[in-house]
């Protein structure tokens, strides 16, 4: 039991920096949705630094479970079991949240992500990282737009040009995504006000483009969270029985009368 105790606590430090780590990476990202979501959206930064808390959490509970089983400790065996049920009941209300507020979720990434289309300007600094990170975005997925390309056309400085540029980062001509960002003029001048019909960018809107990421990876997703959540269980159920064990060997040390 002990042994088993040892090999549960290295995963417990194993899994705490790989939350912590994934934290950092979101707080520290600047080239993908995750960064456009991180900069728009304060929820997924505070969601962040909470990520931060119970990697660095989960790390220092494996440290004093294994302390607490080495020298047969029972508090820290208790204090152990106590984080571990709070962690895995914190996780169990964050998924329950996320899949019954997943429409208002839906409907907020849709407004960070209008909004930053609406207001898109390659000459502002100040939204140089954020502009950025949703050109890549656009790069990756070979997408335009939330919903479409047609969002583009709400742009100011499109409206103001007539339509006859459009984002680079949409485009599906290769000398276009050299450039990489900001706006690229049509070579065949249109008569009067371009639409985004006229341009020569991707019809899929990146949200179809992450929905389908997600379908891909949902079993990957699944399969980790379903994994962290079994080594949760064992390291309560392994550090009771623990506790119990070390119970019963006080009582047998007690001298009978």
């Amino acid at each position: 039991l002990h042994k088993t105790m040892y090999v549960l606590f290295l995963l417990f430090q194993i899994l705490g920096a790989v939350i912590l780590g994934f934290g950092i990476w979101i707080l520290a990202d600047k080239t993908s949705f995750i960064a456009v979501l991180q900069m728009s959206s304060p929820s997924l930064k505070t969601g962040a630094y909470i990520l931060i808390g119970v990697g660095a959490l989960t790390m220092l509970m494996g440290f004093l479970g294994c302390l607490g089983a080495v020298n047969e400790i029972r508090c820290l065996l208790g204090l152990y079991f106590t984080c571990l049920m709070i962690i895995l009941l914190t996780q169990i209300a964050a998924a329950l949240v996320i899949y019954f507020q997943k429409e208002t979720l839906k409907v907020e990434l849709s407004d960070i992500v209008e909004d930053l289309i609406e207001n898109y300007d390659p000459l502002d600094e100040d939204k140089r990282n954020l502009q950025d990170a949703w050109d890549y975005v656009q790069t990756q997925i070979a997408c335009c737009g939330w919903t479409g390309a047609k969002e583009w056309e709400n742009n100011e400085i499109l409206r103001n040009k007539s339509n006859a540029e459009y984002p680079c980062s949409c485009s599906n001509r290769s000398k276009d995504l050299v450039q990489g960002r900001g706006f690229c003029s049509l070579e065949d001048p249109v008569n009067g006000t371009a639409t985004y019909a006229d341009w020569p960018v991707h019809e899929q809107g990146c949200m179809d483009g992450v929905e389908q990421w997600l379908k891909d990876n949902l079993g990957i997703i699944l399969g980790v969270c379903t994994g962290v959540a079994v080594i949760e269980l064992l390291g309560m159920i392994l550090s009771i029985s623990l506790c119990k064990n070390i119970h019963s060997e006080d009582y047998t040390k007690v001298p009978k009368s």
